[in-house]
């Protein structure tokens, strides 16, 4: 069984273990920095970007973030969490983490009030998935490597480049565990890799 992790400092902590556990992983709610030596894969949950830096950076997370990248272990980040990952942002000079080759425009969908519910296609995932946008992003532009697993109205809302997986939507606010099934296999190949 692969252990994943959730990025425990703000956001929909207690929907993403539950679905991880749904789809058969462990889950662990990641508070300290030392915790990420014990997990196969971690997920950045939606919430608040800047409030969500704002902790990494007090709890001295953002160091050992990219180390993880670098370990090659896979980091799936939703809504915020995208904003997160992206190597560039729309409007902002410095990315956070900075691992994903997209570039991401934060709040594209609008305002809290114009949250909405949609069918997404999304490729090796499923034919319709229930996506829940609440002021999501969305990728703006990919680069090499990256492959766009989801549009909604021509907007890039899911990409996975390698080990990294990400998507503007809340998949962990349904009862569809597909996309944390999904994140768990990329967890277990890469844990295969490195015993090869």
């Amino acid at each position: 069984m692969v252990k994943i992790g959730v990025l425990a400092l703000q956001g929909a902590v207690r929907e993403h273990v539950n679905s991880v556990i749904a789809s058969g992983g462990e889950a662990v709610e990641i508070k300290t920095v030392d915790q990420l030596h014990d997990v196969d894969g971690l997920i950045l949950p939606g919430g608040e970007s800047t409030a969500m830096r704002k902790l990494i950076d007090q709890y001295g997370f953002m160091e050992e973030l990219r180390a993880f990248a670098a370990s090659g272990r896979p980091m799936f980040g939703t809504c915020a969490g995208l904003i997160l990952l992206a190597k560039d942002l729309v409007g902002y000079g410095e990315p956070h983490i900075g691992v994903m080759d997209v570039t991401v425009e934060r709040n594209s969908f609008g305002r809290q009030r114009e949250s909405f519910e949609t069918e997404l296609s999304v490729a090796g995932v499923a034919e319709a998935f229930p996506a829940v946008f609440i002021r999501g992003p969305h990728i703006v532009e990919v680069g090499d490597g990256v492959e766009v697993l989801a549009r909604h109205n021509g907007r890039i809302v899911a990409a996975r480049q390698g080990q990294f997986l990400g998507c503007s939507f809340h998949p962990e606010l349904t009862d569809d565990h597909r996309m944390a099934a999904y994140f768990i296999n990329m967890a277990i190949e890469a844990k295969e890799k490195q015993f090869v």
